[in-house]
């Protein structure tokens, strides 16, 4: 184990940069959620037809993220994190200037394989640069920078993309990743690769049964939550009848709600995962069968969204937090597959939600994004009373607060 002493101040300074590189990376993953119609009329295609870039960015992802965390498990992390923003910065102008939808799938491909490797890395090296004792809240302000690209970047991109074009929108997210860039280089310090695991740590992986059946419950629980939520900007103004404006509000609720949901994991998180997590796949799944319900209403709709937002967020650091717990000897390896994993289920549920819509009805996402939903809390509630909670110790380099 290696001892770093560093005052708290500057351990959170760090930390805080890999949040708003979480930030920016949450904004451009999901915003073709909020700019779907306008991306596809600027192509000539249906709404529908062009969520297919999630599927490709989001299976790109799943495929890519463990050969690229072994290829890089040598790598030194700021290292790492220079290269990744270098070519997320190079990816977004290419969106910028893309002259037909195969080039912006080729620019949404430069930024999946970015995504890929950071955030196979981005939970461990928190948890690692945090001060001692303060990995859940380490983790909480990952997550809660991922829950404001919900209340600012989404909105934020679709206001610059209704003003300005879709195109701006991506230009002013490669612009943010530059200075951010600029950032790291300052402050971020060398970070040795460790416990990161090997090919050889995935035979060891795979026997452990906690972790495969995590792995099987995430493919289920992202599926379902994305075949509704990847569409929820058409839905609201095809199904629901609202306009442009209230898909806006509607996104920005549910990125409030995530806020609310990570502050909730923050104080409760390490020490009743297992109900929480059960609980919030519960409150998923009802969320998903009253959708079609309440779109005639907009205050039904808002109420749905904080809860729907609120169990999303606390489902996703449950998970992150499950897996450094039964992988502390593989960290990077395990978050690796599990980051593949969860974009499987991105892909899948974008995948199923286009044939929803364009098969059988768009009113129906959410009845049938709750099917996986419910398989994925039976699931859960038999995989967490087989297992008891058993917190890991590891937390990588040792933080020392001088002051």
């Amino acid at each position: 184990m290696n001892t770093v002493t560093v005052s708290r101040k500057v351990a959170w300074s760090r930390v805080l940069a890999l949040a708003v590189a979480a930030f920016i990376f949450n904004t451009t993953e999901y915003m073709p959620v909020g700019l779907l119609s306008d991306i596809g009329h600027s192509f000539g295609m249906e709404s529908a037809q062009a969520g297919i870039m999630l599927t490709i960015y989001a299976w790109i992802v799943a495929l890519m993220s463990l050969p690229l965390m072994l290829m890089t498990s040598n790598t030194d992390r700021r290292v790492l994190l220079i290269a990744i923003f270098g070519l997320f910065t190079f990816s977004h102008v290419l969106a910028f200037f893309a002259w037909s939808f195969d080039v912006l799938l080729l620019s949404r491909a430069g930024v999946a394989l970015a995504h890929a490797l950071f955030w196979s890395i981005t939970a461990s090296l928190a948890v690692r640069l945090a001060p001692p004792g303060k990995r859940a809240q380490a983790l909480s302000l990952i997550a809660t920078a991922t829950a404001l690209a919900s209340v600012l970047g989404l909105p934020l991109g679709r206001i610059i993309g209704q003003a300005f074009g879709w195109r701006s929108t991506f230009l002013a997210i490669g612009v943010g990743a530059l200075v951010l860039l600029g950032l790291i280089l300052k402050i971020m310090p060398r970070v040795p690769s460790e416990h990161t695991g090997s090919l050889k740590s995935l035979p060891d992986l795979l026997r452990r049964p906690a972790l495969v059946g995590l792995y099987v419950l995430a493919v289920a629980v992202v599926t379902a939550h994305f075949t509704a939520f990847t569409y929820i900007e058409p839905f609201v103004e095809k199904v629901a009848g609202f306009d442009q404006s209230f898909a806006t509000l509607l996104l920005l609720i549910f990125g409030i709600a995530g806020i609310t949901g990570s502050i909730i994991f923050g104080k409760s998180g390490e020490k009743r995962l297992s109900p929480l997590l059960t609980g919030s796949i519960a409150l998923l799944s009802i969320c998903l069968l009253l959708l079609a319900s309440v779109a005639a209403s907009k205050a039904g709709l808002i109420v749905l969204g904080l809860f729907w937002g609120m169990a999303f967020m606390m489902i996703g650091m449950g998970m992150q937090m499950k897996v450094l717990t039964l992988a502390p000897d593989a960290t990077d390896v395990a978050m690796a597959m599990f980051s593949g994993i969860f974009n499987i289920g991105i892909g899948a549920g974008a995948l199923l939600g286009n044939k929803v819509s364009l098969d059988l009805s768009m009113s129906s996402v959410g009845y049938i994004g709750a099917i996986p939903a419910v398989a994925a809390l039976v699931l859960a509630v038999a995989i967490f009373r087989k297992t008891k909670e058993q917190p890991s110790t590891h937390e990588g380099s040792v933080i020392t607060e001088v002051k």
